[in-house]
This record gives C-alpha cells, structure tokens and sequence, in this order.
C-alpha cells in the first residue's frame, strides 16, 4: 500500500508560513495555487471536478476524504480541476457499493498530488484570519528559499482570466431537440449539474464557448440564455461583459450563476472585489429577501459585486442576501427579464433548496415568449 512509503511534503503560504505532511510518492513537479477550504462534509469528488476552482489547491475541513470513493456518474467535468489538495486524512479504502474506483486511482490518473496528515484546522484558521494567498506544494522540503523564489512568480488570482482554460472549445448540444424553450449557456466554466437541471425541466440546450458574442448565441435563436459559473477574475471577461450588456438592452431572459452573477453586474456597472477568503461549502445561509424565506446552499466562489454600489444602482435591486456577512447573494434588473445569483443553485454537491431558481428561469422564459 502507497501509503506506507510516507513521503514527506510541505506545503508553503506566500506569507511564509510552512505546513507539513505527507504524500504517497515524489511529486514530478511542485504544484501552485491560490489556497482555499472548503467546509462541505460530502461531495468531494464534485468538488474536485468543478471547473470553478482551476487553479486553486483545495483544503477540505472535514478530516476524512477518499472515504467513500469516485463515481464516475458523480463529476462535474470531465476532469479534475483543482491544482492540488491538502487533507488530515487520506482513505486508501473506498466503503460504498456503488463506487467505480478509489480516490487514490482516480486523482493518481491526472497526477494531481495530495498532501495528507497535515494539521488542516490550523490551517484553516490561518487562512481564515490572513485571506487567501498563493501556495506551493512540494516533496522537496529542503528547498524552503527556492520554493518561495516559484511560488512568488506565480500570478496572483486577482486580474486571471481563467475562464478561458476550462471552458468548450466548440459549441454542443444536450437536451430535448423539439423543446420550445431553447436555452444557450455561456460557458465559462459550467458545471454538469446546471445541464442537468435544464434538462430535466425539458429544455434544449446549446452550450457556447466562453468568448462567444451576443450575436453568435442569438443566431441559434435561444429564448433564454444562461451565463454560468466559473474560475478567476470575472473583470478580464470583456466579451462576457458585453454579451451581459446586450442581454440586458435586448431583454432576452437572462439567468447568472456566480461568474455569471458578477459578469451581469459588471454589465450594470457594479464593480467586483476580492474577498478575503471566499465562500465555499454547502450550508450557506441565505434569504430570499422577496419571500422572507430562508434557504441553504452551495457556494464557490472568491469574489463578490460591491454592495454599496448594488444599492444605490437605481436600476438593480437585491434578491438575496447571505445570512452570515450581509454580503449581496442574488440581485434582478428592474423591469428586464435578467436575474443572478451569487451561490449554486443546481447544488451538486449540496442540498436541493434554491432549484426553484432554475423553475423561475423557464417562468420568465414563457412569460416573455408570451409578451413577445
């Protein structure tokens, strides 16, 4: 078993602080990232596939991960995403029937590395008083200066277009091909379970590359259009932004999820910020501010629109809010088929509590059909 060669690693913060652990073998090459953690107890392979944390080494709080293994029903890609993983402890056996392999097997396939036995609430607490920062992971743990000298070349997450590096190359298609609602998806780094959702609700749906016009999406004749989540800075995505615009202007009914929620901003001219840790679990609060109601959800994502400039933008008004900091979670244009939210409604993992939003999408996209 690998797990008897306990390889030592380090994992190094770009403030200099040090973490040590092991791993299964030497790494073939040091591996960066913007370090984060995720809170969720489940759902780890879902994590590790969803295309909005390339670029980013993943820190899980719960203490055993591999547990229950892969499925290959289960990903959100076709790959995994993230650039690393850090955990307490590493289960080389897999406990679930329906299991297609162990966790090992698959993240050994990419060669992604894992550092396990590492002291993750300590962790956690550093990374939650002092924000996220880059971090490097490596076996050679004699070579703290030169792994500082790497890691301090590695652009900072703040102004990266990512969206480009995760999402389709050419246009597809999934869905009922004789469905009246014809919905096109921005890809910017979606993630399987949004397809799913729209798909079960009976949608046909085209899925365009991240750099996509207006135009592009509008000659497929789509009666909504869908601008998904994804990794990085959404303040690069110029095209986004102005394919947001059009929607807008042009009233196609218009749902955002995350990237997609801050590139619909950007379009109204609210600006987006760098949090200092992000939001990344499933059990966020947040309040449907309309209904009163409360719901649970599933969040990723490492930056966030401007508040103050959200409620004094005449022409916005705030959906939902995040229960924990007040920070803005969902906001709708007024008198414009067009909302967003800042959280995953599709879940995958997390619990079922927002995908209402995905019914309110097909609503608008009928209603507008209607007036039309």
């Amino acid at each position: 078993m690998k797990y008897n060669l306990k390889t030592p690693a380090v994992l190094l913060l770009a403030d200099g602080t040090v973490f040590h652990g092991k791993t299964t073998e030497k790494f073939s090459s040091n591996r960066l990232g913007e370090i984060c953690f995720n809170t969720g107890m489940s759902g780890y392979q879902e994590i590790f596939t969803d295309p909005s944390y390339f670029g980013q080494i993943m820190v899980t709080t719960n203490p055993h991960i591999g547990n229950y293994g892969v499925n290959s029903d289960e990903g959100e890609s076709e790959s995994v995403k993230i650039s690393g993983l850090i955990c307490k402890n590493f289960s080389f056996t897999t406990s679930r029937v329906n299991s297609d392999s162990s966790l090992e097997d698959f993240l050994e396939k990419v060669n992604l590395p894992v550092i396990f036995d590492v002291d993750t609430r300590a962790l956690v607490s550093h990374i939650r008083k002092n924000g996220a920062m880059n971090a490097i992971m490596s076996t050679d743990t004699d070579n703290l200066d030169a792994l500082m000298e790497e890691l301090e070349q590695h652009p900072s997450m703040k102004g990266l277009e990512l969206a480009s590096k995760v999402s389709t190359s050419k246009a597809y298609t999934l869905g009922d091909k004789l469905s009246d609602q014809r919905i096109a998806v921005l890809d910017l780094g979606v993630k399987q379970n949004i397809l799913r959702r729209l798909a079960d609700r009976g949608g046909f749906i085209k899925v365009f590359p991240y750099d996509s016009s207006f135009q592009d999406l509008m000659e497929w004749k789509p009666t909504g259009i869908l601008i998904s989540n994804g990794p990085g800075d959404p303040e690069p995505l110029t095209s986004a932004i102005e394919l947001a615009k059009h929607c807008i202007e042009e009233e196609v009914p218009t749902f955002g999820i995350c990237l997609g929620h801050q590139i619909i901003a950007l379009a109204m001219g609210i600006p987006t910020l760098k949090m200092h840790n992000g939001h990344r679990g499933i059990n966020h609060p947040i309040q449907n501010l309309k209904t009163g109601k409360s719901e649970i959800t599933s969040q990723n994502h490492g930056f966030t629109i401007d508040k103050d400039s959200t409620v004094s933008n005449s022409q916005v008004e705030i959906s939902h809010m995040h229960l924990n900091d007040k920070s803005v979670a969902g906001i709708r244009i007024k008198d414009k088929p067009c909302f967003s939210v800042q959280y995953h409604p599709e879940a995958g993992p997390g619990p079922n509590d927002a995908t209402y939003l995905f019914d309110d999408f097909f609503d608008m996209m009928s209603k507008q059909n209607i007036e039309a």
